[in-house]
């Protein structure tokens, strides 16, 4: 099966917002040992994606390099030693892991030691994954293998551990780029509420921020049948989304509502008990702080959300041993993603998990108003089409 010609991405040769992400034509170096050349039929895209080729992010940039972490699409080539898929496979794509450290050993990959050099920087083994455009002589080679794949283009060189092969589980090309985000942000906050918080029916659950990750949770905290389900979110459409994927309580935050309103109010909708699992996306800290207040004795407060990094928040440490809470960080939901996406793809097949919903496609060539709807909110999860 030939690689696709020609060969384009989504090229950042500075942050988005300063006008640096550009379409253009690439070519591929030779493929390496556990390396696949996949062509990518969809990438999801995440905030992660501009944060992370941005200078704020503070680490991990290297210009120009192809973005995207949530892709899907079909081998086309295999380096030497790859078990993982053959040619023709589909495949869907999520992070990658050293495999060897404790946290690895231990089944919690997300977690990995080397997780930042793996998947944010290129000195991790020094290769560039892309060359340069062949209509553009003299340019600088492209980076890649963010998250191991750089899905922002229809044809990419993939390091072997960020593969989940999703063969006689897919069955045509469009199932496919439906399933093309769950590598990330679905599975960030369905395995976060079903995995990492091992929520039950007995589980009271209240979701901060309705992006993707939040919508997500809130799907995930239906399957586990728990018996209440609260989003919490700024935009009255969220809140409507939200209730038809499973909420079962809704709070608004106003602009110039007092914070401390949003705990008050879902300690009311709880009879003063509080919840059981309290799960941020937002990175907000005086949200935050809000969610750690809301949340009952014994109580978890799951952190998804990316804050600043010289943001902090102030726990009231008595409070916290008394009613024996727990602060708890969550990455990637805490999944090994090559048994969670198969879980999440029979979901989604079986109406379980309604992906479709919050999905909404764009052409690769159109990727500017995929990302200022996502911006915006009037898009939840915005899927780009190779």
């Amino acid at each position: 099966m030939a690689v696709p010609t020609p060969k384009r991405g989504i090229i950042s040769y500075g942050s988005y917002k300063t006008g640096g992400w550009k379409l253009e034509d690439i070519t591929l170096r030779p493929v390496q040992e556990k390396e696949l050349v996949v062509e990518i039929v969809a990438s999801g895209i995440c905030q992660t994606d501009l944060h992370f080729a941005g200078a704020e992010s503070g680490f991990g940039i290297h210009y120009p390099r192809i973005m995207g972490h949530e892709g899907a699409g079909y081998v086309r080539e295999v380096g030497p030693g790859v078990t993982a898929a053959q040619v023709g496979d589909p495949v869907i794509l999520s992070f990658s892991a050293c495999s060897n450290c404790e946290p690895c050993s231990r089944g919690h990959p997300a977690h990995c030691f080397n997780f930042n050099r793996i998947n944010f920087e290129v000195a991790w083994d020094d290769t560039h994954v892309f060359g340069t455009a062949k209509s553009t002589p003299g340019k600088p080679d492209i980076y890649g293998k963010f998250f191991g794949q750089s899905s922002f283009c229809n044809c990419s060189i993939v390091r072997e551990d960020s593969i989940i092969n999703v063969s006689g589980l897919v069955e045509s090309k469009e199932e496919l780029q439906l399933l093309s985000p769950l590598g990330c942000g679905i599975q960030t906050g369905s395995g976060a509420i079903l995995h990492a918080a091992q929520a039950s029916s007995n589980d009271r659950v209240a979701v901060l921020g309705l992006g993707g990750v939040g919508l997500s949770a809130v799907m995930g905290a239906r399957i586990a049948g728990c018996a209440q389900i609260i989003g919490i979110d700024r935009h009255a459409s969220r809140l409507e989304l939200a209730k038809q994927l499973g909420a079962t309580h809704v709070v608004q935050v106003g602009p110039t509502a007092d914070i401390q309103a949003v705990s008050e109010a879902v300690l009311a909708m709880t009879k003063g008990l509080g919840t059981n699992i309290t799960l941020d996306t937002t990175g907000v800290p005086p949200l935050i702080a809000q969610g750690a207040k809301m949340t009952a004795c014994k109580g978890k407060v799951l952190q998804v959300g990316t804050a600043p990094p010289t943001a902090t928040l102030d726990i009231p440490i008595h409070e916290f041993m008394v009613m024996g809470k727990q602060f708890m960080g969550v990455v990637e939901g805490d999944v090994k993603p090559k048994e969670f996406i198969p879980k999440m793809v029979n979901w989604v097949r079986n109406g379980t998990l309604p992906l479709e919903k919050i999905v909404k496609f764009y052409s690769a060539e159109d990727f500017e108003r995929a990302i200022a709807n996502m911006q915006s909110g009037e898009t939840i999860k915005p899927v780009i089409l190779w």
